[in-house]
């Protein structure tokens, strides 16, 4: 009766005289205290959102996320509440999906800011080319694009194929820096026959401001319904092809500045490897003229 009539624990225990806490609790299992008793507490708020939205249908972890906190604290205050129907299979695959979608869409722009930001750092640690740095650039790029000649089929031309109109630009450049003239060159492209053609052809005049005169005509290439073309579009110009008239003499310099570039390498792993080695000699000593020895008097 007293519990009724809105009277506390410590009230009762007054007006009762001297009880246990464990009678008096067992007495009142069953009536629930007064509401002027209830003390508010700082996530009675989270609480109703995080029932509000298990209502919805969300699981532990989406209100987690949503709320930013506990799932402890998530399944202390909805697990009175019936359980959400399970998702489809497909209903599954769309809700990633389109959770993969929300996620690049902001982290694609910044990944590609840092890209860029690298790219920056490392151009201007390049800066700009003399003549001879062109050389080597240039020879390097032909021997990993270029036609060389081969010991059971020598042919000391120089001819030059790639789809990449910078790298294309960069080759011109190389030849520039050779003393070649242009009007020793002359251009082919190379392209399927379900591409643009004429587009192509304008494309490649643009990017090398080279006469029409100087192209050959275009080399066609029949589609195969067997393979799975990955360059097609508008971006899809073919691979042009660069050669050079009378260039024999050209092709063994290109082919002496590779050498000579290569052989930098192995000179820069020799030095290397001289200064990892560790001397054999007992008789070298710290303090000795000699390399450091690593022999130790047990």
């Amino acid at each position: 009766m007293l519990r009724r009539k809105g009277k506390s624990l410590r009230q009762i225990k007054a007006i009762l005289g001297p009880v246990g806490n464990a009678t008096l609790n067992d007495a009142l299992r069953d009536e629930p205290a007064p509401e002027w008793t209830r003390r508010p507490r700082a996530k009675d708020e989270l609480r109703a959102q995080a029932r509000e939205l298990r209502g919805r249908g969300m699981d532990y972890e989406e209100i987690v996320a949503a709320l930013g906190v506990a799932k402890s604290s998530v399944s202390l205050w909805v697990r009175d509440l019936p359980v959400p129907v399970r998702l489809s299979y497909a209903e599954c695959r769309q809700r990633s999906a389109e959770g993969t979608r929300r996620y690049w869409a902001v982290e694609r722009p910044a990944r590609g800011a840092l890209r860029a930001a690298v790219r920056e750092v490392a151009a201007a640690q390049v800066g700009e080319l003399t003549d001879r740095e062109i050389l080597i650039a240039g020879a390097i790029a032909y021997w990993c694009e270029g036609a060389k000649s081969k010991p059971y089929r020598r042919s000391d031309r120089v001819a030059f194929i790639n789809s990449d109109p910078a790298l294309i630009r960069f080759f011109l450049r190389f030849l520039d820096a050779t003393g070649t003239a242009r009007t020793d060159l002359s251009f082919r492209i190379y392209i399927h026959e379900s591409a643009d053609v004429e587009a192509a052809q304008r494309f490649w005049l643009e990017i090398t401001a080279a006469p029409p005169s100087s192209f050959r005509t275009p080399t066609i290439k029949r589609h195969n319904p067997k393979t799975v073309r990955k360059n097609v579009g508008d971006e899809y110009h073919g691979c042009l092809r660069v050669d050079v008239c009378r260039s024999a003499d050209l092709y063994r310099k290109i082919e002496g500045w590779a050498e000579a570039s290569m052989a930098a390498g192995r000179t820069a792993n020799r030095v290397r490897a001289a200064e990892l080695s560790i001397p054999r000699k007992s008789s070298d000593t710290l303090t000795g003229s000699g390399p450091v020895s690593w022999n130790r008097s047990r």
